[in-house]
């Protein structure tokens, strides 16, 4: 009576209809890597994921946008991250376990790829300054909304029949392996607090399809019909509570630097706004901001002016109206102009 209770519910809401649910034996059979064959879904895990790894280091240190976008269609991380959400909802602790080992070796596989290449460049250093390190190494809210999004869209399609065919672009859009590849390159050219902000972002990208997918498994049902197994063996009704408030801190946790991430970022353009019209009012046409930068308390305006500035004084007091914790402003002038026109 319960379970059917919950079908009705899944068919209000629309998410899961009951003619395209997977059954949790289904379910268990795509996410649980010690069910069914298990030497060929390990040995295919491990192949496809050494083979992405290589990629998106590849494609990292060349600058590709399309041989990364491979490399996230070949990963297969998501498959043990949907596996934990799945563990936690029917309250099986070992396949929480065992999908938590696939993805830390995992990480430790992809990160050790882009150490190990870096250390092959033969200017390491210079692959910081490229769009797909760039990219990777100070995620935003923007990144986490899209993660939760896409974690949503990856739970849905592996629990529904029909909808199976999304999956590629899932693995796409949620950037797994990329970012860890941009870890290991970061730590291999000595930028650690670059490899932290990569590291952030694939972790907000696993907790995200975390939470999501273990939403979508009990909307469907999952984690009752769970329940319902375990009172037909005399087992105890499971408990998640502790599960759920360290899923909540851990999203916390990733979410701070993000928010950080955020305001720099806007504070930044309003600061260059800000600077711009600076010059501006001081008759200054010919100067523009080329870049602002922060550094702890201290935010770097850089310009590019002919010899003489306006009072710097003008520029910290508007500063200090637009961020709440008045920063030092420091102008790194580059004495010159423009040439030709647009």
């Amino acid at each position: 009576m319960v379970w059917h209770e919950q079908k009705g519910a899944a068919a209000v809401l629309n998410l899961i209809p009951d003619s395209q649910r997977r059954t949790l034996d289904e379910l268990r059979e795509r996410l649980d890597f010690d069910a069914g064959e298990r030497s060929s879904k390990r040995s295919a895990f491990w192949i496809m994921l050494t083979l992405s790894g290589i990629i998106a280091v590849s494609g990292v240190l060349a600058d590709s946008t399309a041989t990364v976008i491979g490399a996230m269609i070949v990963a297969p991380l998501s498959t043990p991250i949907l596996g934990i959400g799945l563990g936690i909802v029917t309250a099986r602790a070992r396949l929480v376990l065992s999908s938590f080992t696939y993805v830390l070796s995992g990480l430790v596989l992809v990160t050790f790829f882009g150490w190990l290449f870096a250390q092959l460049m033969p200017d390491p250093i210079s692959v910081l300054s490229n769009s797909q390190v760039l990219g990777r190494t100070s995620p935003t809210l923007v990144d986490l909304f899209a993660a939760i999004a896409t974690g949503f869209a990856g739970a849905i399609a592996i629990t529904r029949r029909d909808v199976g065919d999304v999956l590629p672009g899932v693995a796409i859009a949620i950037s797994l392996v990329p970012p860890l590849g941009v870890v290991g390159v970061c730590l291999g050219t000595g930028s650690p607090s670059l490899a932290l902000g990569a590291f952030v972002l694939f972790a907000s990208n696993v907790i995200a399809m975390i939470i999501t997918s273990i939403v979508v498994f009990t909307t469907a049902g999952y984690g009752r019909e769970a329940v319902t197994e375990a009172t037909h063996e005399g087992q105890a009704a499971p408990r998640r509570g502790r599960v759920y408030v360290i899923l909540t801190a851990a999203l916390i946790v990733v979410a701070v630097p993000m928010i950080i991430n955020s305001l720099s970022s806007l504070w930044s353009s309003q600061i260059a706004a800000a600077a711009d019209s600076w010059l501006t009012d001081a008759g200054d046409t010919g100067g523009e901001v080329t870049d602002v930068s922060w550094s702890g308390s201290t935010v770097t305006v850089s310009v590019l002016a002919p010899q003489e500035l306006p009072p710097i004084d003008d520029l910290q007091t508007t500063v200090d109206d637009l961020v709440p914790w008045d920063p030092e402003v420091v102008v790194v002038h580059t004495v010159g102009g423009r040439q030709g026109g647009d």
